[in-house]
């Protein structure tokens, strides 16, 4: 019986992120939290006020059930808890975030025709900044999606996204995080190289991202708009675009993504 709006099975740096969005909209004692080493669920449920229990619990009173680890342990964790979502006569919703796995597999993971949504979130949201990308299977109900994407609005940006596009979807989103923490820290090294105090150029880096972000996003403007605005003739913005075309940094970032999605692929075998 769902005792809880929100179960998650897996508190890791994601499901943390996810948890902490949900608390965001949800009231505390309607979301629990389970991982292997409980003294982490524990730990993260005291911060947010949640519930702490047992995955065994998360799976039999969860209505919406964050399946929150890596696509190799998916298989364990489902066969796992297969006994325990089989034995409840209530409606459930499988929630899963693994990359390359699909909502076919999932259920058929499950043991059952069970709805599931498939999700590919960031870390950023943590934050209330992070992007959601979504789909459901067919059997999940247009007030179901609806009431998810509602209790999950505190995560930022939620968009459905058709899930044949989603492995392309969350090599931008998903792992575009750790592109652009590459990116702040050797503008950080840069600065400190020209003298800055890595604090200063650190904050000044992430400040700039978040603010470009903010501004493309605002304006709609293309990001070469934004880009020619900012390089005057013969100054120092373009000297640095052309350092920055002679080491292939445009192709590097285009590589990266692709090298994702191609490991994503790997992943769903």
């Amino acid at each position: 019986m769902s005792t809880y709006t929100f179960s998650f099975i897996g508190t890791g740096n994601m499901g943390s992120a996810l948890a902490r969005a949900a608390a965001r909209r949800l009231p505390p004692e309607t979301i629990l939290l389970s991982n292997r080493t409980p003294s982490k669920a524990r730990t993260l449920a005291g911060e947010l006020g949640c519930a702490a229990g047992p995955v065994s619990q998360a799976a039999e009173e969860g209505k919406y059930i964050f399946l929150g680890v890596k696509p190799q342990m998916m298989a364990d964790l489902l066969e796992e808890t297969a006994s325990a979502l089989a034995r409840r006569r209530d409606r459930f919703v499988l929630v899963t975030m693994a990359a390359g796995l699909t909502m076919k597999r999932i259920a058929a993971l499950a043991g059952g025709d069970y709805p599931v949504i498939r999700i590919m979130p960031n870390t950023p949201c943590a934050v209330g900044e992070g992007v959601i990308l979504c789909d459901a299977s067919e059997n999940v109900t247009a007030e179901e999606l609806a009431e998810f994407t509602e209790a999950m609005s505190g995560a930022g940006l939620i968009d459905r996204l058709e899930e044949k596009l989603m492995d392309a979807g969350s090599a931008v989103a998903g792992c575009g995080p750790a592109f652009v923490c590459l990116l702040l820290e050797a503008l950080a090294d840069g600065g400190v190289a020209c003298g800055l105090p890595r604090g200063k150029a650190l904050l000044y880096a992430a400040q700039m991202v978040k603010g470009t972000a903010a501004l493309q996003l605002k304006t709609g403007e293309h990001p070469g708009v934004l880009k020619d605005a900012v390089c005057s003739p013969g100054g120092t913005t373009i000297a640095g675009v052309h350092a920055l075309e002679e080491k292939g940094f445009r192709g590097a970032a285009m590589d990266a993504v692709i090298a994702a999605v191609e490991k994503t692929k790997e992943l769903g075998k």
